[in-house]
C-alpha cells in the first residue's frame, strides 16, 4: 500500500500556490477594468465673455474627439455660452494684465509688438472693449480658429453634454427658450457635484 498523504502539507502547497496566483489574478483584472473604462471629465464654465468662451469647448471637444464621456456645467455668466445668440460676446481686458494686446494686422514688427496698455488707460478710452473684441475676433480669423458657435456645434456632435444651472436661469430671469436646443438638462449643484464626484477629470473655467 501507498504512504498516506499528507493532507496537512497538501494544504499549505496550494495555499501558498494560490498566494502566488491571486494578486497576479487580481492584478490582471484591475487592468482589464480600468482599459475597459470609458473616461469621463466634467467642466464647470462660469466666465462668458469670448476668450473664456474658448477653454471649455476646446478641453471638450478633445477630451470627445479621445472617446471620453464630457458633461459641461454652465453657471452664472457661463449661461452666455449656450445662449442661441453667441455674435455677441465681448472681450474684457479691464482687470487681465496677462492678456496680450498684439495687433492682428501690419508687418510683422508691428504684429511682434506687445502693447501692454494700463487698466487705468483702458477705462477712460470710450469703445476700448469693443475694440479690444474686433482685434481678438480678427486674431481668431488669421489663425484659422474655429468661432465659438462652430466649436460649441463640434462639441454637440461630439455627443458632450451641455447641462446648465436652474438656479442661475431663475436669478438672471432667463427661460429655456434664451438657449440652444442642444441643452440636456437643467438641474442645480446637488445633482452636478455626484456626477462630478463620479468623473476622472474636473476642471473649473
Amino acid at each position: 500500500m501507498g504512504a498516506t498523504p499528507d493532507v496537512a502539507l497538501i494544504d499549505e502547497i496550494i495555499k501558498q500556490r494560490l498566494d502566488e496566483i491571486l494578486p497576479q489574478k487580481l492584478e490582471e483584472k484591475l487592468a482589464e477594468m480600468k482599459a475597459a473604462k470609458t473616461p469621463s471629465m466634467t467642466i464647470i464654465a462660469t466666465k462668458g465673455t469670448l476668450d473664456w468662451a474658448y477653454p471649455p469647448f476646446i478641453l471638450a471637444s478633445t477630451a470627445a474627439a479621445l472617446g471620453w464621456d464630457v458633461s459641461i456645467f454652465f453657471t452664472f455668466y457661463g449661461l452666455n455660452l449656450v445662449k442661441k445668440d453667441v455674435s455677441d460676446l465681448q472681450v474684457s481686458p479691464l482687470g487681465n494684465p496677462g492678456m496680450p494686446m498684439k495687433m492682428p494686422f501690419g508687418p510683422d514688427w508691428f504684429r511682434s509688438i506687445n502693447w501692454n496698455i494700463p487698466n487705468a488707460v483702458q477705462a477712460i478710452i470710450p469703445g476700448f472693449e469693443k475694440l479690444a473684441t474686433t482685434l481678438m475676433r480678427q486674431t481668431i480669423k488669421n489663425n484659422g480658429v474655429a468661432d465659438i458657435a462652430e466649436l460649441r456645434g463640434l462639441c454637440a456632435e461630439a455627443d458632450v453634454k451641455f447641462i446648465v444651472c436652474q438656479m442661475t436661469v431663475d436669478l438672471f430671469g432667463f427661460s429655456h427658450d434664451d438657449f440652444i436646443p442642444e441643452v440636456q438638462d437643467y438641474c442645480g449643484a446637488a445633482t452636478f457635484l455626484p456626477m462630478a464626484q463620479e468623473a476622472d477629470v474636473t476642471l473649473f473655467v
